[in-house]
C-alpha cells in the first residue's frame, strides 16, 4: 500500500470525526485552540488505536484466509463507505458543548468503529501497522482541530458533505484493492 492510498484511507476514516468536530465547534460560543486539541486527541487517538486493535485481531487469522483477503478488504471498505454515505443523508444529531471525557469518549469510540474494520483489512494486506496508525491518528487529529474551528465559523453546512466524501473515498479504495489483486496491477 502506497502513501497516497494510506493518506486517502486516513482522510476517509477521519471524516466522521471531522464532522463531529464541526458540530462540537458549532456547540460553543467561541471555540478555543484547547478545545480543538482536546477533540483532536480524542478522535485522533481512537482513530489510531482502533485500526491497531483490528490489525492485531486480523493478524491472528489472516493466514487462514489469504486466498480471499482482497474480497474481505473490498467488502469491509465498501460497507463502511456505504454506511458513511447513508449517515451523510440522516438528520443531524444534537451535541452538547462539553469537551469533558464524559462527552468526548463516546463520540471518539463511535466515530472510530469503522477504523477497527479497516485495521482487520490492513492485516490481510500486510500493511506496516505502526506507520499506518500513526499517520491515521495524525491526519484525524489535524482534521479534528480544524473541524472545531470550521464548525465555530461556518456552521453545519459542510458536515454531510464531509461524510459523503469520506464514504466515497473508502468505496473507491475498496474497488482499487480488488482490481489490483484481480488484475495484478
Amino acid at each position: 500500500m502506497g502513501i497516497l492510498d494510506l493518506f486517502l484511507i486516513a482522510v476517509g476514516l477521519s471524516m466522521d470525526a471531522f464532522a463531529v468536530a464541526i458540530c462540537k465547534g458549532l456547540s460553543v460560543k467561541k471555540a478555543t485552540l484547547k478545545q480543538g486539541i482536546i477533540a483532536g486527541l480524542y478522535f485522533g487517538g481512537f482513530q489510531a488505536g482502533m485500526p491497531l486493535l483490528g490489525y492485531l485481531l486480523g493478524s491472528n487469522f489472516a493466514k487462514y484466509i489469504e486466498e480471499f483477503d482482497h474480497w474481505i478488504a473490498f467488502v469491509l471498505l465498501g460497507i463502511i463507505g456505504i454506511n458513511m454515505i447513508r449517515e451523510s443523508r440522516e438528520k443531524d444529531e444534537e451535541l452538547n458543548a462539553s469537551f469533558a471525557p464524559k462527552a468526548m469518549l463516546p463520540m471518539a469510540v463511535a466515530t472510530s468503529i469503522d477504523a477497527l474494520a479497516v485495521g482487520v483489512s490492513f492485516a490481510f494486506m500486510k500493511v506496516q501497522i505502526g506507520w499506518a496508525v500513526s499517520f491515521i491518528g495524525l491526519i484525524t487529529f489535524t482534521l479534528s482541530v480544524i473541524g472545531v474551528k470550521i464548525g465555530n465559523h461556518f456552521g453545519a453546512k459542510y458536515k454531510s458533505k464531509a461524510e459523503l466524501l469520506g464514504g466515497i473515498v473508502l468505496i473507491v479504495l475498496g474497488i482499487k484493492i480488488l482490481v489490483e489483486h484481480l488484475f495484478g496491477l
